[in-house]
């Protein structure tokens, strides 16, 4: 059973800086892509950055700049560096990835997995 368990969350003044890690585990052939969603109070589930098996990253406008992602293939986990953090970054963040598990009998299927999420709060 493949799981992403996310950590790093929490409650951060406004300019102060969080990095939230998410680790994929169980029995895995692959992963494709692995990222990072955010749902604010009151809004849509959106998509912050994501980083592909290659390495090419992908950011949502408002973070630019101030977010980076990284990914450790090996290990299969991607971490999320937030600095400047602004009070409408607040949002419960939920990481994701599309993997082949290990026992799947198509290896070029990939399926979309999500983490539990986490709080990330920023006072201002």
């Amino acid at each position: 059973q493949v799981q992403l368990v996310e950590s790093g969350g929490g409650l951060v003044q406004a300019g102060g800086s969080l990095r939230l890690s998410c680790a994929a585990s169980g029995s895995i052939f692959s992963v494709r892509y692995m990222g990072w969603y955010r749902q604010r109070p009151g809004k849509q589930r959106e998509l912050v950055a994501a980083i592909t098996s290659s390495g090419s990253t992908n950011y949502t406008d408002s973070v630019k700049g101030r977010f980076a992602i990284s990914r450790d293939g090996a290990k299969n986990t991607v971490r999320l560096q937030m600095n400047s953090l602004k009070p409408e970054d607040t949002a419960v963040y939920y990481c994701t990835a599309e993997i082949v598990p290990g026992g799947a009998a198509l290896k070029y299927v990939y399926y979309a997995y999500w983490g539990q999420g986490t709080q990330v709060t920023v006072s201002s």
